[in-house]
């Protein structure tokens, strides 16, 4: 059986194009970088796929760290015989594809990280289990889960982020089961142990071992990778050049998606 078939994925643009696989973050999947590669696909090759435990793609019980993510990729692109590539990570993505990069750097003509920084947080993974443990799934129904969101939630959650915009995020990732009710999109034990593996130790090794030309990018407003933190990986390895893009926060490519894009431009030559 080919290993890509365990995970909900779609191609775009022309096979004969430079290859370029993204890589979405915690909660997420594959199409929250539809708006970026459709200002790409005329000419070049892109992947986007959700990762395990995410969206569509099989969920299994456990292998949730950086390096099994990490692994996935290669065993993908291994099974395409996809040699070289440029690789695009957004915030837990971001952690995963520098850690495909610092072990696997023969397969990368580039690498993307986008609002992420290597430091440990062993208390990370708390936040986002007093988060999901919050919500009272599986609903009767998507208007039991609306209301639950748009009302009980907004009230109740105390987020770092804005509460409205978590809300959207979460019900965008109910969906309806076979059995009528709607439940979560992803594991939920996926996400927790995500971060609790990712986060509980720092990843500077990792950065200070890549090989490869990198463009880090940070949120002019983000909460998640400090200036300071971007400094220090920019003052860490030579092979980083580093970009802030301004009225950003973490979801950079979603706030100012065309000055993203031209991010991506400047640092690959153009497509």
């Amino acid at each position: 059986m080919s290993y890509l078939a365990n995970f909900y994925h779609h191609f775009y643009g022309p096979e004969d194009g430079r290859k370029w696989i993204f890589v979405h973050g915690l909660m997420g999947y594959g199409q929250n970088w539809r708006r970026i590669i459709s200002s790409l696909e005329a000419t070049e090759h892109c992947l986007a796929y959700d990762q395990r435990g995410h969206g569509r793609s099989f969920q299994p019980p456990e292998g949730y760290s950086p390096e099994d993510y990490a692994n996935d990729l290669k065993k993908i692109v291994d099974e395409l015989g996809w040699d070289k590539f440029i690789l695009v990570g957004h915030s837990m993505g971001g952690r995963n594809v520098l850690n495909f990069a610092s072990r696997f750097p023969q397969y990368l003509s580039h690498l993307v990280i986008e609002d992420i920084g290597p430091e440990g947080n062993p208390q990370a993974h708390e936040y986002y289990e007093y988060l999901l443990n919050l919500v009272p799934s599986p609903f009767a129904s998507r208007e039991e889960a609306k209301r639950y969101f748009f009302e009980d939630f907004v009230k109740t959650a105390k987020t770092r982020e804005n509460v409205q915009v978590m809300a959207n995020y979460f019900y965008s990732n109910m969906e309806e089961k076979p059995n009528g009710t709607v439940d979560w999109r992803f594991s939920k034990q996926a996400i927790i142990d995500s971060v609790r593996l990712g986060r509980q130790g720092d990843r500077w090794a990792e950065v200070g071992s890549l090989k490869v030309p990198t463009l880090l990018v940070r949120g002019g407003n983000s909460k998640e990778l400090s200036r300071e933190n971007y400094e220090k990986m920019l003052a860490h390895n030579s092979m980083i050049k580093g970009v802030e893009i301004p009225n950003a926060g973490h979801w950079v490519h979603s706030d100012q998606p065309q000055a993203f894009i031209e991010a991506l431009k400047m640092f690959v030559g153009g497509f």
